[in-house]
């Protein structure tokens, strides 16, 4: 399949509704409308934690696609402040802005805070990764990055002071040459420039921070595992992936799959729910 987010707005919309009706049976015009207006009560509400570099604007067309299927969907604004407080801010979204089962879905650091967040909420019935760190007790993204190699982060990230941080902690930028050839590599060089202008910093010291209690020991995962990604390296990932027992979905993108293949990520987040009800 193309790369729907190359076609024009109008048809990538059209290609999703499409995908939708077609994982949820559906043949038609009419069920898309019954699928908008059907109850979302007893579906899981989808819950969205993006990443480093990022915001959550990077899950639209999996949101449009996920509203059309029916399903209630939430956008976790993660601070990227520190891995246990990041946790703590999605624990308490969690118990405070949702009701019933609920699918914590993360992207790269994302993936790291719903790893330490989701057993805080009994509610949470599955796990889904993409292109995603997913850290086991006692391990940060620092460790788990080493794997990968030597890491040089002056060649990597701009450093900017941040005022109300804690002494020596400091807010880190991808450098403007690194941004599009490692963090968006196959997208539109339009929507590289996009997303480069609105990244939003990780505190460096949320990258040090060990991971507490891996909740993909006790939830069910699954992965969408980017093989051309040059931020997580499809070996780390894989490794990961395969040590949480997580279900496995390859896709040949780089760091943001949900942009480039939002029809794959819809996809795996509905098998997702389907295998767990």
């Amino acid at each position: 399949m193309r790369n729907i987010f190359r076609r024009s707005p109008r048809r990538s919309a059209l290609a999703i509704v499409t995908l939708v009706m077609l994982l949820t049976g559906g043949g038609g015009l009419a069920t898309a409308q019954t699928l908008t207006a059907r109850d979302t009560a007893t579906k899981p509400t989808v819950v969205l934690v993006h990443g480093a570099w990022a915001d959550a604007g990077g899950f639209a067309d999996v949101e449009t696609a996920l509203h059309v299927a029916g399903y209630p969907v939430l956008e976790f604004a993660n601070p990227l402040r520190s891995l246990s407080s990041d946790s703590a801010a999605l624990g308490a979204y969690l118990q405070q802005r949702t009701d019933g089962p609920v699918i914590l879905v993360g992207h790269s650091y994302g993936g790291a805070v719903i790893t330490d967040a989701a057993l805080t909420d009994p509610d949470v019935k599955a796990l889904v990764y993409i292109d995603a760190f997913v850290p086991d007790a006692g391990e940060s993204l620092t460790d788990l990055l080493g794997r990968q190699g030597p890491v040089n982060p002056t060649q990597l990230f701009d450093v900017v002071a941040n005022p109300g941080a804690p002494e020596g902690d400091v807010d880190l930028y991808l450098k403007d040459a690194v941004f599009p050839v490692a963090f968006a590599n196959g997208l539109p060089r339009i929507t590289q420039a996009q997303l480069l202008a609105s990244q939003r910093p990780i505190a460096a010291a949320a990258l040090a921070e060990p991971s507490t209690q891996p909740a993909w020991k006790s939830l069910p995962s699954w992965y969408v595992l980017g093989t051309n990604d040059q931020i997580v390296s499809p070996e780390l990932q894989r490794f990961m992936a395969e040590r949480a027992g997580a279900k496995i979905t390859t896709v040949g993108t780089g760091h943001l799959a949900m942009i480039a293949r939002p029809d794959v990520v819809t996809a795996t987040i509905l098998r997702a729910d389907r295998a767990t009800r």
